[in-house]
């Protein structure tokens, strides 16, 4: 039986052409484009600093959970082994079960749930659930989790019709575009494999990391924006942009402008 850990043993294999580049790793590209995943998160940490300091769990536990999404990923891509797949898989799934557990409004809640600490045990009885199920079918696992976009599009909306804010209004279509893009790589790269190889451009997935890395980092805004506006709204949270609020291309992040009445 061969191991699980060994090399080209999961059930995946990318478009992108194996040991091209390097003996060692198995795809050269779409290993080495995982480093949006260790560059985001601190960048996210340290652009928020106030809501840090309002609620440092909720952040410190997505860039936490980003970084460990970047590292078994990488190992993934480096080996393409079944072990690799699966820690890729379940990073993704805890990472997307931790952050509905800390941040899903209360207003979203199922009508059965009266408290947040409910909600976190549901939400971990289903990510454990879902955990045993993607060691039946791992490949299932990828498809189901990029469906949870749509939900977090939903939610957006119902935030968004209440929302006047234009910068706001930008984050979440920056997001949406960012999803979209990620999204196209990955179904292409997934799906048309072949039409890639004719046009010789079999790096399609690499982009889907990048893309999705930044588009994660605007969804946070979008969610700790309206943490804040409903759990604290005397602190006026607004939306900046870095390093400008005009530049092109920029990242937002939330500022309280009435910090003082944090206290």
């Amino acid at each position: 039986m061969p191991s699980i850990f060994g090399y080209l043993s999961a059930e995946v294999d990318w478009c992108e052409e194996n040991f091209k580049h390097s003996e060692y790793i198995t795809e050269y590209y779409n290993t080495i484009s995982n480093v949006g995943f260790f560059i985001v998160p601190p960048l996210m940490m340290w652009l928020n600093t106030q809501y840090n300091n309002h609620r440092p769990v909720a952040l410190r536990s997505l860039a936490i959970m980003e970084m460990f999404i970047g590292i078994f990923s990488l190992y993934f891509h480096m080996t393409l082994s079944y072990a690799g797949q699966l820690l890729d898989e379940l990073s993704i799934l805890w990472t997307v079960g931790v952050s509905y557990a800390l941040w899903m409004p209360v207003r979203h809640f199922p009508r059965f749930i009266k408290t947040r600490d409910q909600f976190i045990w549901t939400t971990a009885i289903v990510t454990v659930l879902s955990t045993i199920m993607s060691f039946v079918k791992p490949t299932l696992n990828a498809y189901v989790l990029n469906c949870i976009a749509i939900h977090l599009f939903y939610l957006t909306a119902q935030n968004l019709k209440k929302c006047n804010n234009p910068r706001v209004h930008r984050v979440a279509l920056s997001m949406t575009v960012w999803w979209m893009i990620a999204i196209a790589c990955w179904i292409t790269d997934k799906v048309l494999c072949g039409f890639c190889q004719r046009i010789n451009f079999c790096y399609l997935h690499s982009f889907w990391h990048i893309c999705i890395s930044i588009a994660i980092f605007y969804c946070a805004t979008m969610i700790i924006y309206f943490d804040v506006l409903y759990d604290l709204p005397s602190s006026n949270p607004e939306v900046m942009y870095w390093p400008s609020n005009t530049s092109p291309i920029a990242l937002p992040y939330l500022v309280f402008q009435d910090s003082q009445k944090l206290c």
